[in-house]
């Protein structure tokens, strides 16, 4: 590689579209590493790191302002050593910062600016700072000079900060232990989240509004688990609510990040990857149960979405949508009523035109800023079925006069953990709807994670364009060994099973916290940061510890190894401290301890494809069991010799099942009727 030239932007060697759109700017960007770094060293500069994402609006608003701006860039060269770092390539890096950013007492988010010393130490930083003082915030030019000027004359102010941020930084490498976990907290914390939740729109608390999914099993699992129907009416009301608002994209399917508003109707406009794979999870374990045809539609429109739109070169799946069109957030998502007018009249007729503006809520005067996010919030359940055709013909138009428009930057870029959501989603989905096409695109997403995404053996965080960057995390073993185990479930490889079992033994060669237990985010032979974090908290998308005690409970589970469950024991009662201090959280971790303390294990007895074997499997899958292990054994095949139903058989001849709870199984049974009576009984 040449040398590194001076005075110059080197994003352009880079392939993650975040920081090739940066490419181009006047700034004299640097990707983080050791050059950056011993740069600043070189010439006594403090480090400006700008941290952000190729579908973030604010950061394209900080660059078109400040980042262009040949003055501003220019006094950023003059000051500063300036690294740019997409935050879905470095979640490690973003996680540190983010924390740092928090410590000084301020909001978190994108664009993160913090400015570091030549060690990397952060000492002050913001997220977005406009190009002259406005917001109540003081503009970027003078920040620039006064954070430079403070570095340069006040150094013993910078170094407190410095030491004061890590000794703060250093606590997250720590977890708080206190034994094993009491399974009978769960209802304790469900019956406290649900005071959380929004009775007339659905959700947690007021705008903005996320969708929580981990928080959302918990409550439907203790809905499950106790009968009680506010716990349930808390899920159905709020999947009903985004799945009717303006978060839900209702022409090409698939959810934006978040709703600004209280009620969904005004989303992020972004469209992530990870996002989609969540809801699409819980969508289907709710449908399973309710067969509510609302949430159907919108499972087979997401999925139509992400294979239509979010496939990238190879299988795997595409990273985000950007929330930004022609500079403009949701431009390519909104309409006025003239368009919809002149769009449908010719087709649908003055009563169709008449219904479709009704039940999308297109008004003359619109209903955001003088415009129209389509939604349909007015009633929570579809129409009878001649208005659905109406409204399903309107929709077809529209979606292809939007496929005109000036289309949303996508980020192709394919990312181990997110991939690893949304194989396990899709996997489940197609299991649950019978669609074996979206098992087939599951099982491509896997193949190319598994093999392309490969270095001697350790997994790679991100790919594209042919390379595989920056050295596995947590997250990324940790989705990707559930992928794994929901391939080896949904089609008996071996080979499924066998990978789980590699990336587990990776993370606990490499991961482990071998002192006081848990997986660190960072291998102990990845780049050395100024500190190795561990948590079992859910952040954007849920966490690695959290998912890897479900991942070690149904590998115990599926092979018999009591190291596994040595592991998730230990694993748990690692992270159970945190619990006494804030569980909001923890609901990964706690969906986890509730599989670990309660699996039902499920075994098929019968000739693998034969109709009463598939009756008997289809049954299963047709009930919304989140706690499922399910095995589809060939006759004379063994299970674990410690499995409850080790040694059984088929009866009579004929395919049968047993349900175990606990090391208690149940009688034989060969008839799909019998078996979903066994299913249905809650303990």
């Amino acid at each position: 590689m040449p040398a590194t030239p001076l005075g110059a932007n080197l994003l352009g060697r880079e392939t993650s579209p975040y920081l090739l759109q940066h490419k181009d700017n006047p700034v004299h960007w640097m990707p983080w590493g050791h050059d950056a770094f011993a740069r600043a060293k070189a010439e006594n500069k403090p480090v400006l790191l700008s941290v952000g994402y190729a579908a973030c609006h604010w950061c394209h608003v900080m660059a078109h302002e400040s980042f262009e701006n040949p003055e501003i860039a220019g006094l950023m060269n003059e000051l500063f050593v300036n690294i740019k770092v997409d935050r879905e390539e470095r979640p490690d890096l973003d996680t540190i910062y983010q924390s740092a950013l928090a410590l000084l007492g301020q909001q978190g988010g994108w664009p993160l600016t913090m400015f570091l010393t030549p060690d990397a130490e952060p000492f002050w930083g913001g997220t977005y700072f406009p190009p002259a003082p406005r917001y109540g915030r003081a503009g970027f030019p003078d920040v620039l000079r006064g954070i430079a000027g403070t570095y340069a004359n006040e150094q013993d102010k910078v170094g407190k900060n410095v030491d004061a941020l890590k000794s703060a930084l250093s606590g997250m490498g720590e977890n708080r232990s206190a034994g094993a976990v009491d399974a009978g907290v769960l209802d304790q914390v469900a019956q406290r989240l649900l005071r959380e939740v929004d009775p007339i729109h659905g959700g947690i608390g007021t705008a903005p509004k996320f969708p929580q999914v981990p928080l959302f099993e918990l409550l439907w699992r203790a809905w499950q688990r106790t009968g009680r129907e506010p716990f349930r009416e808390a899920v159905t009301h709020t999947l009903a609510n985004m799945a009717q608002g303006g978060i839900y994209d209702h022409l090409g399917g698939g959810f934006a990040r978040y709703s600004v508003d209280e009620r969904w109707l005004v989303p992020h406009f972004e469209k992530m990857l990870y996002d989609n794979a969540e809801l699409l999870d819980l969508m289907t374990l709710v449908w399973q149960e309710t067969r509510d045809p609302l949430l159907e539609t919108r499972i087979r429109e997401t999925v139509g979405w992400l294979l239509r739109e979010m496939i990238a070169d190879g299988g795997g799946f595409a990273a985000t949508l950007d929330a930004d069109s022609e500079g403009e957030e949701g431009l390519f998502y909104i309409w006025n009523e003239e368009e919809v007018d002149r769009l449908l009249t010719p087709a649908l007729g003055a009563d169709g035109l008449a219904t479709f503006k009704h039940v999308y809520e297109v008004l003359p005067q619109g209903n955001w800023e003088g415009v129209t996010i389509l939604n349909r919030l007015g009633g929570l359940s579809l129409a009878d079925d001649a208005t659905e055709a109406t409204l399903a013909k309107g929709r077809e138009i529209l979606l292809r006069a939007r496929a005109k428009r000036v289309r949303p930057g996508w980020d192709d870029k394919v990312l181990a953990d997110w991939n690893g959501l949304m194989i396990a989603a899709l996997t489940h989905a197609a299991l649950a709807l019978d669609e074996p096409e979206w098992l087939d695109a599951a099982g491509r997403a896997f193949a190319f994670v598994r093999d392309r995404m490969d270095k001697n053996g350790r997994l790679c965080h991100s790919w594209r364009h042919g390379q595989g960057k920056h050295t596995g995390m947590l997250d990324d073993y940790a989705h990707m060994a559930r992928a794994a185990l929901a391939l080896h479930e949904a089609t008996g490889d071996p080979a499924a099973l066998d990978q789980a079992k590699l990336w587990v033994a990776t993370l606990d060669a490499h991961f482990w916290d071998g002192a006081n237990g848990g997986y660190f985010f960072t291998a102990d032979d990845a780049e050395g940061l100024i500190v190795r974090t561990k948590t079992a908290f859910d952040n954007a998308t849920p966490s690695g510890n959290g998912t890897m005690l479900a991942v070690l409970a149904t590998l115990f589970q599926r092979t018999g190894e009591d190291a596994y469950r040595e592991r998730a024991d230990a694993l748990a009662a690692a992270f159970s401290g945190e619990l006494t201090r804030n569980f909001f959280p923890l609901t990964t971790f706690l969906n986890s301890v509730e599989l670990m303390t309660a699996p039902l294990q499920i075994v098929v007895v019968g000739p693998p494809k034969a109709a009463e074997t598939e009756a008997l499997r289809r049954t299963v899958l047709d009930h919304s069991l989140p706690n499922r292990i399910l095995t589809v054994l060939a006759p004379g095949a063994d299970l674990p010799a410690n499995h409850p139903a080790q040694g059984k058989g088929m009866r009579d001849g004929a395919a049968t099942a047993y349900v175990c709870r606990g090391m208690t199984c149940s009688a034989p049974v060969t008839a799909p009727a019998d078996l979903a009576a066994l299913l249905s009984t809650k303990t």
